[in-house]
């Protein structure tokens, strides 16, 4: 059997004239009659039985009481806790919570706990994802934040351009010709998107050659590690560029010089339907600035239907 629920009326005088030790002195608090109060105080025993023990210029919990007086703590915390969040007004606590690409992430996520370590209370909450499990996490509202690749088309999507980051040919630092032969000879280190970036920088830089030919010299689906292999001169990769200047030892590596280039938007996505919260915003602020992302044109707009 359901039990009847508290009535939070009756819970604050009870709570009050505790506090107050008085009948008299809960009522004016409250700015009630003392008679209201008496009333909040007999339905609350007849629903729990009793809860006060009344003597000359003393109030006594019992058993009963102490147990509601712990509730009744419980409820304002909890009551404080969800007004708290609700106005979500501070930038500096809450919750950031983000899901990108790998390789931008290689950037974003340390300068994310860079603001945790500044403010304390701030929780981060980072996920690499592809494209597709971005955009279904935060529709799913599991993320707040995302950066993509490419425009989603859903109109529950507020979108607008973040970044931009270049494909780069990524070879060993002693690496000098750049010759498709030589390239060959020196073959691919793979990941999950490497054929997909080789075939679209490759091919405009070497037209006519045959991308799916090139040796495997390796594989790792570890954004981290891809570079690695390249640094100890066991083959070349293709990569956007956030993903090299993340790289912890630039001097092992050389990016090719000329040639076209294939340049990507990632595209900032959060729910339209309701604005960011002071966290998120201001998260949004900082990383851009970092970034030197331009301002001006290219507010929130809801993704194309």
């Amino acid at each position: 059997m359901m039990e009847k629920p508290i009535n939070p009326l009756w819970l604050r005088s009870f709570a009050t004239i505790h506090q107050e030790g008085s009948f008299t002195r809960a009522a004016e608090k409250l700015d009630l009659t003392q008679a209201a109060v008496s009333q909040h105080l007999q339905r609350l025993e007849g629903q729990l039985g009793p809860l006060l023990i009344r003597r000359p210029r003393q109030i006594e919990l019992t058993p009963a009481g102490r147990t509601l007086l712990a509730y009744a703590s419980d409820v304002e915390t909890a009551s404080a806790r969800l007004h708290s969040r609700l106005a979500n007004d501070d930038p500096h606590c809450g919750e950031i919570s983000i899901s990108s690409p790998g390789s931008i992430g290689l950037v974003l996520y340390p300068q994310l706990l860079a603001l945790q370590a500044e403010h304390r209370g701030l929780s981060i909450r980072y996920r690499s994802a592809p494209t597709s499990d971005i955009v279904a996490s935060v529709l799913d509202k599991r993320f707040e934040l995302g950066l993509v690749t490419r425009i989603p088309q859903d109109e529950r999507l507020a979108v607008r351009p973040f970044t931009r980051e270049n494909l780069c040919l990524v070879l060993p630092a002693k690496f000098q010709d750049e010759s498709w032969q030589a390239l060959a000879e020196l073959g691919f280190i793979g990941h999950p998107d490497g054929q997909e970036m080789a075939t679209r920088l490759l091919s405009r830089r070497y037209p006519g050659e045959r991308i799916d030919h090139l040796p495997m010299r390796g594989f790792t689906n570890q954004i981290a590690m891809i570079l690695e292999p390249v640094a100890l001169g066991l083959g070349f990769t293709v990569l956007p560029r956030f993903a090299v200047d993340a790289f912890s030892h630039p001097e092992k590596l050389r990016l090719a010089s000329g040639g076209p280039e294939v340049v990507d938007t990632l595209w900032l996505i959060h729910r339209a339907e309701w604005p960011l919260s002071a966290p998120a915003a201001w998260a949004v602020e900082v990383l851009a600035r970092s970034l030197n992302v331009p301002e001006g044109p290219g507010a929130d707009r809801p993704a194309p239907g």
